[in-house]
């Protein structure tokens, strides 16, 4: 009896460890936040429940690691692998080439503080450069354009506030966009005002 009982033992053990590693494997491959419906997708069970404990446990195994990687839990409840803060300033420079050129990032920026927003709008802000910009971004997947009567009314999509681990709450989403705003342009005004002080 004990005997039966160990090896099933092992088994679950097995099992949830092989569990463990597809979760590993979808969050590295996705490079991106991954929601628990996505996830379970992932290990062909229907229980969020269930993958959202497999997911904290690897997050945990993550955070007793010596790694530069970390596993974080968003408020969105979607699960997200990223490099640690601390390391990105020192590997930045060979990183591969962005998802989206200086130029269209800017448009997208916009469209993404300001939205909904009509292409007219964008167009008068960013120029004539901006049409350009915005078949990329749809293109990218990264927008979506919807005809309400005479105007286009731009969007960005969930793969965009995925991508850019963004909450896919429109209000969150604004709020956490001008925090980085404001973040990036006082680390460019210190740079201009002579280094860090």
């Amino acid at each position: 009896m004990k005997e039966t009982e160990q090896v099933s033992e092992q088994n679950l053990k097995k099992e949830e460890l092989e569990k463990l590693t597809l979760i590993e494997a979808a969050l590295y491959v996705a490079g991106r936040p991954l929601d628990l419906k996505t996830l379970s997708s992932v290990l062909k069970t229907r229980s969020k429940r269930k993958v959202r404990r497999l997911a904290r446990i690897l997050a945990e195994e993550y955070a007793k690691r010596v790694t530069a990687l970390e596993i974080l839990e968003l408020e969105d409840g979607r699960f997200v692998m990223q490099l640690k803060a601390e390391y990105t300033p020192k590997v930045r420079r060979i990183a591969t080439r962005p998802l989206v050129p200086a130029g269209p990032l800017r448009t997208l920026s916009y469209i993404a503080y300001r939205q909904p927003i009509t292409q007219k709008q964008v167009v008068e802000v960013r120029g004539s450069h901006a049409y350009k910009h915005i078949k990329q971004l749809e293109d990218l997947g990264l927008i979506s354009k919807e005809k309400a009567g005479k105007n286009t009314i731009l969007r960005t999509t969930t793969f965009f506030a995925d991508y850019f681990g963004l909450s896919h709450d429109l209000k969150t989403m604004k709020k956490q966009l001008k925090t980085l705003f404001e973040t990036l342009s006082s680390q460019s005004s210190m740079k201009v005002g002579g280094g860090e002080r």
